[in-house]
This record gives structure tokens, C-alpha cells and sequence, in this order.
């Protein structure tokens, strides 16, 4: 069956999906030469019984092949005074821990200290889903600072969520 519908212009869908509020998450696994990691903005829960989060990441990424051999993963989901790490994650791999303290637990899992929460998260596999591969992960650790607000990522800007919001 032949569609109909006219081709969706991809400029115009970014601009309608960055109507999507969504909270940052680092993604990050200690490899032979130091820890590597990337930002994602679609980080999600996805089952509570077996807990299983999922995370989409553009199969153009450097950093995939790396974290790809990882069986371990550390993500951090940013706390709302990290948005210096959204920059530092521009920079090429080699240097994005650069002046961010972090910590990587003992089966290489890495994550960011002062985030809002953490999840150790084995890697159960890749699912190819058109220009991203969703990794979904099954949760192995978690913590969480109740005092501690998201980072939001909305119309393509840094934002955080009003402190009365948060009680």
C-alpha cells in the first residue's frame, strides 16, 4: 500500500517534539582509557516489575560504540544547577569529564556527582528504531536526593521547574 500522506519536514517536527518538556540524563561506563558518556533528553521508565528504564541515542554517535561494549551503565539525571554539564558534554569525548566530578562504581558504571538521581543499569540490549537505537537497560541501583530539582530541556533551552512545584 502506497501513502498518501505528504513527507514530514524534519525542521518543522524538531521544532514540534522541543514542545516536549524533558528532564537531561548523562549515560556514562568507565572504558580503558577514563569514563565516556553522552546527554540524552529521552531517558524514560519503562517497567517497574522487571525495572527496566530505556534511553534513545542517535546512531550517528561516537560515544555508541564505546558504550555499546560496556555491559554496565551509570545514568545521571542532571540536577537543575548542572546546566554546566550540558556544556562540557559539547566537547570532544576525550574531554568531557573534564572538570566534572564523578564517580564510577565497581563494575564501571559512572555517574555525576550532585545529580538529582542515579540508576546502574545493565544493558539488555539495543533495538534499532530509524536514526536512534533504543538501549534498554535493566536497573540494578538507584538513588535520588528529594531536595534536588530536574533539569528541563524545552523548546531547546535549559530550564528548571519552580521550587514550589518540587514539595
Amino acid at each position: 500500500m502506497t501513502s498518501t500522506l505528504p513527507a514530514l519536514d524534519p525542521a518543522a517536527l524538531r521544532r514540534a517534539f522541543a514542545h516536549v518538556p524533558s528532564g537531561l540524563v548523562t549515560v556514562a561506563a568507565l572504558a580503558e582509557g577514563g569514563p565516556v558518556g553522552l546527554i540524552a533528553s529521552s531517558f524514560t521508565s519503562v517497567s517497574l516489575e522487571p525495572a527496566l528504564v530505556s534511553v534513545n541515542i542517535g546512531i550517528g554517535s561516537t560515544t555508541l560504540p564505546a558504550l555499546s561494549r560496556r555491559t554496565v551503565w551509570g545514568i545521571s539525571v542532571l540536577a537543575d544547577d548542572q546546566g554546566p554539564v550540558t556544556e562540557a558534554f559539547r566537547r570532544p569525548s576525550a574531554e568531557r569529564f573534564d572538570d566534572i566530578s564523578w564517580s564510577a562504581s565497581p563494575d564501571g558504571a559512572v555517574h555525576l556527582d550532585g545529580a538529582a538521581a542515579t540508576f546502574t543499569a545493565a544493558l539488555d540490549r539495543l533495538i534499532p528504531a530509524g536514526d536512534h537505537v533504543i538501549a534498554l537497560l535493566a536497573v540494578q541501583d538507584h538513588r535520588s536526593d528529594p531536595a534536588a530539582g530536574p533539569l528541563v530541556f524545552h523548546r531547546s533551552r535549559l530550564r528548571r521547574l519552580d521550587r514550589e512545584d518540587l514539595r
